[in-house]
């Protein structure tokens, strides 16, 4: 364990971990979109990291939900141990020239790995790599995103697409909760020795997933 980026090393025991986004008072009553703030947890609901969104007012109401980011992971003792970065880029299938690209990096400055959505006319589809840019394993989701009162999963599969190693889970967590307040309650399933700083990579999946298929409210219902 003396060889993982700082602050990753309680990642190396998880192979399941929960990103649930914190309520916003002020977006639930007026509508307005607030930097977002999650929790991140193991299995038995014991926070492991906290995040937080930085970007402008301008990009969070008018260019979402393929506004730019940047995302601030820290441990429970205020060490920033995780960044994720998101330029802006295209969110539409019929441009498949700019489509979205994310860079995580851990410990802050130095490159665990990229996520890259793959063009595809009718499934989601992302390639997870290293900091090489080497294709580490895909992410491939649903035709349909919409959930309609049930979980929604994103499949993690081997390079080839055949087997399917774990997978990234959109909860449905009810009408009051989806419709007023955006919310998002996540679970990230991989093998427990999946390299450490491609956990923190999935992650930055995970965040991708939620801005680009969950950003509005009605989505998850």
């Amino acid at each position: 364990t003396h060889n993982l980026p700082p602050g990753l090393e309680y990642l190396n025991q998880l192979d399941q971990i929960i990103i649930h986004q914190q309520v916003e008072l002020l977006e639930a009553i007026l509508g307005t979109e607030t930097s977002s703030k999650y929790e991140i947890k193991n299995h038995l609901g014991q926070r492991v990291y906290f995040a937080v969104e930085e970007n402008d007012c301008f990009d969070r109401n008018l260019c979402s939900p393929i506004r730019s980011f940047t995302i601030r992971i820290a441990d429970n003792m205020g060490r920033e141990v995780i960044t994720v970065n998101r330029p802006l880029r295209c969110n539409s299938c019929w441009f498949p020239c700019f489509l979205q690209e994310l860079e995580v990096q851990s410990p802050p400055g130095t490159i665990a790995g990229y996520v890259v959505q793959n063009w595809d006319p009718f499934l989601p589809k992302f390639t997870v790599q290293n900091e090489s840019k080497e294709d580490v394993l895909k992410i491939i989701g649903p035709y349909a995103t919409c959930g309609c009162f049930e979980d929604v999963d994103f499949e993690v599969k081997a390079l080839n697409e055949m087997s399917t190693i774990g997978k990234i889970s959109k909860y449905w967590s009810g009408f009051v909760n989806n419709v007023f307040t955006n919310t998002a309650n996540f679970g990230i399933q991989v093998p427990v020795d999946l390299d450490v700083r491609i956990k923190a990579v999935m992650i930055g999946a995970c965040f991708l997933i939620d801005l680009m298929f969950f950003e509005n409210s009605l989505d998850g219902l």
